[in-house]
C-alpha cells in the first residue's frame, strides 16, 4: 500500500476537549445566598487577600470591592493603612447585614477575577458546607418545644410586661434613652454610667439588663425588642470580656443592622479601661468614647450625655 492510500485510510485525530471555565470550580452564588461571610475561615480570608490587595491597572483589587459593598471613601482611606485591608475590608463588612459567601462570590464574578474564584472555589465550598453541618447540629440539639396550651385566660399581645415598669396590659411599654450592652464582670462601670447620667441634671434613662428586665423571657427576643423599640440609643461596653460575650455579640450585630454605616449614630462604643485583645472590627469606624485617655477624660461624661441626648 502506498504512502497516499495510508493516508487515506488512517482515522481523524478526534478533537481536543474544549477548556474549562475560569470558575468552572467556583461555588455558585445562589447555592450559599444565606450563608454568613462568618463562615470563611482564616486560610480562605489569607488567601484571597493574596489575589485582591495587589493593585493593577487590569485587574480589580480590594480597593474596588470595598466600593462595590457601600464603603465610603473615608473609610477606604482608612483601610489602606492595614498590611491586609483585604482582610480588614471582610472584618468591616461583617457587621453589616448585607454580609455572606453569596454576594462576595456574585461580587467577584462582577468584576471579573474569576481567578480567585477557580483557585478558592473548593476551600470556600468546604466552609460553607461545614457552617451549614454545624447549624443543623445545633438545631437537631434543640429542646423539643411543647405546644402552649390555650386557656380562658386573655394573653398579652407582644412582649408587653418585660420590664420593671412595664404596662402589663402593654398599653404603655417602658422607653429609654439607651440600651446598655456590657458583661457581667463590667458592671461596676455601668453602675458608675448610672450614677452619673441617670442620677445627676442630665436626667437621662438608661435600660440595665440585670436592674430593668424581667427574669423569665427569651433574652435574645427581649435584646431585639429593647433595642429596636424601646431605646434611642445603644452604649457598648467594651472590654477583654465583652469579645468572649455571645450575648454581647448579637446585640452588637443586631444593632448595626438597625443602621447601616453608622448612618443614624445609633450605637456609641465606650472603651472603659485598657484591654488586651485588640479592639472588635465591626466598630472601628464609629467614634468611640474613650475613658482611658486622661486627656480627654473629663469631658467624657458630657460627651456622652450629649449624645445620648440628641433626637
Amino acid at each position: 500500500m502506498d504512502a497516499g492510500a495510508a493516508r487515506a485510510g488512517s482515522a481523524p485525530s478526534a478533537p481536543s476537549a474544549p477548556s474549562a471555565s475560569p470558575a468552572a470550580s467556583a461555588p455558585s452564588a445562589s447555592s450559599t445566598p444565606w450563608v454568613p461571610l462568618a463562615a470563611l475561615n482564616m486560610r480562605v480570608r489569607r488567601r484571597l487577600s493574596l489575589f485582591l490587595n495587589v493593585q493593577s491597572l487590569v485587574a480589580a483589587d480590594w480597593t474596588t470591592l470595598a466600593e462595590e459593598l457601600g464603603f465610603e471613601y473615608l473609610e477606604i482611606r482608612h483601610l489602606e493603612a492595614y498590611p491586609n485591608p483585604t482582610g480588614r475590608l471582610l472584618d468591616a463588612w461583617e457587621g453589616r447585614p448585607d454580609a455572606s459567601v453569596g454576594r462576595l462570590l456574585e461580587l467577584l464574578a462582577k468584576l471579573g477575577r474569576h481567578d480567585a474564584l477557580e483557585e478558592l472555589g473548593p476551600s470556600i465550598e468546604e466552609d460553607c458546607q461545614k457552617y451549614i453541618l454545624k447549624q443543623q447540629q445545633e438545631e437537631s440539639e434543640k429542646p423539643v418545644q411543647v405546644p402552649a396550651v390555650d386557656s380562658s385566660v386573655p394573653r398579652t399581645v407582644g412582649l408587653a410586661g418585660i420590664t420593671t415598669l412595664d404596662d402589663p396590659l402593654g398599653q404603655v411599654p417602658e422607653r429609654f434613652d439607651a440600651f446598655i450592652c456590657y458583661c457581667p464582670s463590667d458592671i461596676q462601670f455601668v453602675q458608675e454610667m448610672i450614677r452619673q447620667l441617670e442620677q445627676t441634671n442630665y436626667r437621662l434613662k438608661l435600660c440595665v439588663s440585670d436592674r430593668d428586665v424581667l427574669p423569665g423571657t427569651c433574652v435574645w427576643s427581649i435584646a431585639s425588642e429593647l433595642i429596636e423599640k424601646r431605646c434611642r440609643r445603644m452604649v457598648v461596653v467594651v472590654s477583654d470580656d465583652y469579645l468572649q460575650s455571645k450575648e454581647c455579640d448579637f446585640q452588637t450585630k443586631f444593632a448595626l443592622s438597625l443602621c447601616p454605616g453608622a448612618h443614624q449614630k445609633r450605637l456609641i462604643p465606650i472603651k472603659y479601661k485598657a484591654m488586651k485583645k485588640e479592639f472588635p472590627s465591626i466598630l472601628r469606624f464609629i467614634t468611640v468614647c474613650d475613658y482611658t485617655n486622661p486627656c480627654t477624660k473629663s469631658w467624657f461624661w458630657i460627651r456622652l450625655a450629649k449624645a445620648l441626648s440628641l433626637p
